[in-house]
């Protein structure tokens, strides 16, 4: 009864928002309340269900998602973003392109968390498209494929290195896995499958097209580039400082305020004022202006992200994750497989990547002591399962959608279709290196 109440649930919030065209936060509200009822949440705990949800979710996105925008406003207006495109269409040529964005993303993606990551570097990919008059989805998805997979299959981020310390892994052994089989699963998911759909139209936010501005107007490419990149040059510098340098205990504190993303954020937009704005004779009134219209222009994105954690916690307080994950285990299959399939069904269920795979971990972790599978494999296939079939109750589907501006039929054959495809080659790596090693 539990599957079938959550089958409904997600195709009615499918019919609600492509059928009746009902704006997508309103249909989250009304599918989030249904569902918890259905459920078994009581009554009088529903909203509070469904307020923790929305919190939690823009509580952690909502500071990076805004000065995200602001950001990247101020990079198109101001003429970097167009700068930025110039020199790596100069660098690589734009038959290579595709290839210099894919290396960027995973590169920035190993420190930063992946909303704050999409947020940075989707101006990046607008300036290019809009630049050289590309496809947008040919030239963006490759770079969120490395995003994903550094998101699910690489420590640092939250679930895997979670999963280390549950299944007491290596650390350094799954990241070096894990960077086997990201390659192959970034190739095929981003470069290869993208040439698949170019036939899907995309109009991205308009936020961040830019102005064209003659050659004169521009900033230079020093001030440009790090502007553009300054969270992420921060961000790195606050993860490798402590393992090259011995840190006193007194600034561990110190260090930590600063390599938060949101600390981060607003020191990169602090410099960019300067660079980007005041420097190239704009007045502080202007750049407020810029700042202004970037908020008007996500902020119904915000309400959509924040309105699918609802659903999740809606989910997550009913008890659906452990219910689905103790009908999964008895099932007689390899535990790699098992803790892939425990991972996927309850990430299409619940709709966050973090939540399935920490659930997972908790029901499998006794299934590593009886089989004495390779933990550090483990830890791997469960990332790579929670990463399964993104569709709208995942605030990621919806980050993509409203920012490409996508209907949700192209959402699911194109971001969906990616994630699924990491997934599954994910699990195929796992497999493969459990035969060698």
């Amino acid at each position: 009864m539990t599957f079938l109440i959550i089958f409904l649930s997600i195709v009615s919030l499918v019919l609600l928002i492509s059928w009746v065209k009902l704006n997508p936060f309103l249909a989250f509200l009304v599918v989030s309340i249904i569902a918890g009822l259905l459920l078994g949440i009581p009554f009088n705990k529903i909203i509070g269900s469904v307020q923790k949800g929305l919190g939690d979710t823009l509580g952690s996105l909502v500071v990076i998602i805004v000065l995200g925008a602001m950001l990247g406003k101020l990079v198109a207006e101001s003429g970097a973003a167009q700068k930025i495109a110039a020199v790596m269409m100069n660098a690589f040529g734009e038959k290579y392109i595709q290839w210099a964005l894919v290396v960027t993303g995973f590169i920035i993606g190993i420190p930063l968390f992946y909303g704050v990551g999409f947020v940075l570097m989707v101006p990046l990919i607008f300036s290019v498209v809009y630049q050289y008059k590309l496809h947008a989805i040919y030239i963006g998805l490759p770079m969120l494929a490395a995003l994903s997979v550094t998101f699910g299959f690489l420590p640092p981020h939250p679930a895997p290195t979670a999963l280390v310390v549950q299944f007491h892994a290596n650390l350094g052994v799954t990241l070096l896995y894990g960077i086997i089989i990201a390659f192959p699963a970034i190739i095929i998911a981003g470069p290869l499958f993208s040439r698949t759909l170019k036939s899907i139209h995309s109009v991205p936010l308009q936020t961040f097209q830019p102005a064209t501005l003659s050659a004169e107007q521009l900033p230079g490419a020093v001030s440009s580039f790090l502007s553009a990149l300054l969270p992420v040059i921060l961000l790195i510098l606050a993860t490798v400082i402590p393992f090259l340098i011995p840190v006193q205990p007194a600034l561990k504190p110190i260090i930590s305020f600063f390599a938060e993303p949101s600390v981060v954020m607003l020191i990169s937009l602090a410099v960019a004022t300067f660079t980007l704005g005041i420097k190239q004779g704009k007045s502080i009134k202007s750049i407020m202006l810029i700042y202004a219209d970037s908020v008007k222009d996500i902020a119904m994105i915000l309400l959509i992200i924040g309105s699918a954690g609802t659903l999740k916690q809606v989910l997550t307080d009913s008890g659906v994750s452990d219910q689905i994950a103790a009908q999964l285990n008895g099932i007689n299959i390899h535990p790699l497989v098992l803790a892939w399939l425990m991972a996927a069904i309850i990430r299409v269920c619940v709709g966050s990547a973090t939540v399935a795979g920490l659930t997972t971990a908790g029901i499998i972790s006794p299934v590593i002591a009886q089989t004495h599978v390779n933990p550090n494999l483990m830890v791997l296939a469960i990332g790579a399962g929670s990463l399964f079939c993104s569709h709208v109750n995942d605030s990621g589907f919806w980050l993509f959608k409203e920012y490409f501006n996508l209907s949700i039929k192209d959402t699911i054959r194109s971001w969906t279709a990616m994630e699924s495809i990491i997934a599954l080659v994910g699990l195929g790596g796992v497999l493969l290196l459990n035969l060698i090693i």
